[in-house]
């Protein structure tokens, strides 16, 4: 099958596209991506993607083999044999099976005798579960009546000590932003050890610090946001911005543009911006972390 050269908007839709002329699913077919769209600032699309396929050749059928044949065939035969030498290869093999049966009762004894342990092994842990049981649900019981503030507060104490650990001077502050949705703001000097590269510290950061209130409340846990030295402030001010100058592109051109993959943060403020714009909205596609936003007219 001769392969074919599709383009489209996205590695997606050039896909699809080609699949649609193929006639055929993605598993029977082989996709190559050519070339995938440039992006830009905050992910503005430039070119389009192009990728060719062809439809999967079905794959030879395999061989027989002839050994069995040839092990049945005179040749492995000595000319000299007898009646008599296969009467002793019978026995031999009678014997060597009776050998070997009896290693193999001697094999399962030794394996059920190995067995015991591991029995008693998961019964001390089945124990261990049981005794433990009810503290667990004590501790759920708390947690259930634990506020948001209450959440905010373990989580300051615990960015708290990560930067004196860091050896960093810094304060923190709780604000509650909706009913369930708490920010922590660590300001400070020299605290781009825990921004990062484009935040990806300081996605890790809030990670740490929400595993951190979670092992206090494990049965619920509000949103916890963290911004360190107002990165993510100054961030959803400059995305704002940008998604407010290609929404107008989108009104004015009537054709559909996708931002590069977000976080839910950076989504959300994508969303909420376009939100307040006529003639657009918004949509989200793809799988965290490759999740990303398009804005389309209304």
């Amino acid at each position: 099958m001769e392969w074919v050269e599709i383009t489209g908007k996205t590695v997606e839709e050039a896909t699809r596209k080609a699949l649609e002329q193929l006639g055929v699913v993605e598993g029977d077919a082989e996709i190559v991506v050519v070339e995938e769209p440039k992006t830009g600032l905050f992910g503005r699309v430039r070119g389009e993607a192009r990728v060719r396929a062809r439809v999967r050749p079905a794959g030879p059928r395999p061989k027989r083999t002839r050994r069995s044949r040839t092990s049945r065939g005179s040749s492995s035969r000595p000319e000299g044999s007898t009646n008599g030498d296969r009467s002793s290869s019978g026995r031999s093999s009678s014997e060597r099976s009776g050998s070997q049966g009896a290693g193999g009762s001697r094999s399962r004894s030794r394996r059920g005798r190995g067995t015991s342990q591991p029995k008693e092994s998961v019964a001390a842990a089945v124990a261990v579960k049981e005794a433990t049981k009810s503290p667990k649900r004590e501790d759920e019981s708390m947690a259930e009546g634990m506020t948001l503030e209450e959440q905010g507060e373990i989580g300051k104490t615990f960015l708290e000590g990560l930067t004196a650990a860091f050896g960093l001077e810094a304060t923190v502050e709780v604000r509650t932003l909706d009913a369930e949705t708490v920010e922590l703001v660590v300001d400070g000097a020299d605290l781009g050890i825990l921004v990062g590269p484009k935040g990806a510290t300081l996605a890790a950061v809030q990670e740490v610090t929400r595993t951190a209130v979670q092992s206090k409340c494990p049965s619920r846990t509000d949103r916890i946001l963290v911004d360190v030295a107002r990165y993510r402030e100054r961030r959803a001010k400059a995305l704002a911005e940008f998604t407010t100058t290609l929404a107008g592109e989108v009104v004015e051109t009537g054709e559909d543009r996708r931002l590069e993959a977000m976080s839910a943060a950076d989504r959300k403020v994508v969303h909420d911006t376009v939100n307040e714009i006529d003639g657009v909205v918004t949509r989200s596609e793809g799988e965290d972390p490759n999740r990303y936003v398009v804005i389309s007219p209304a």
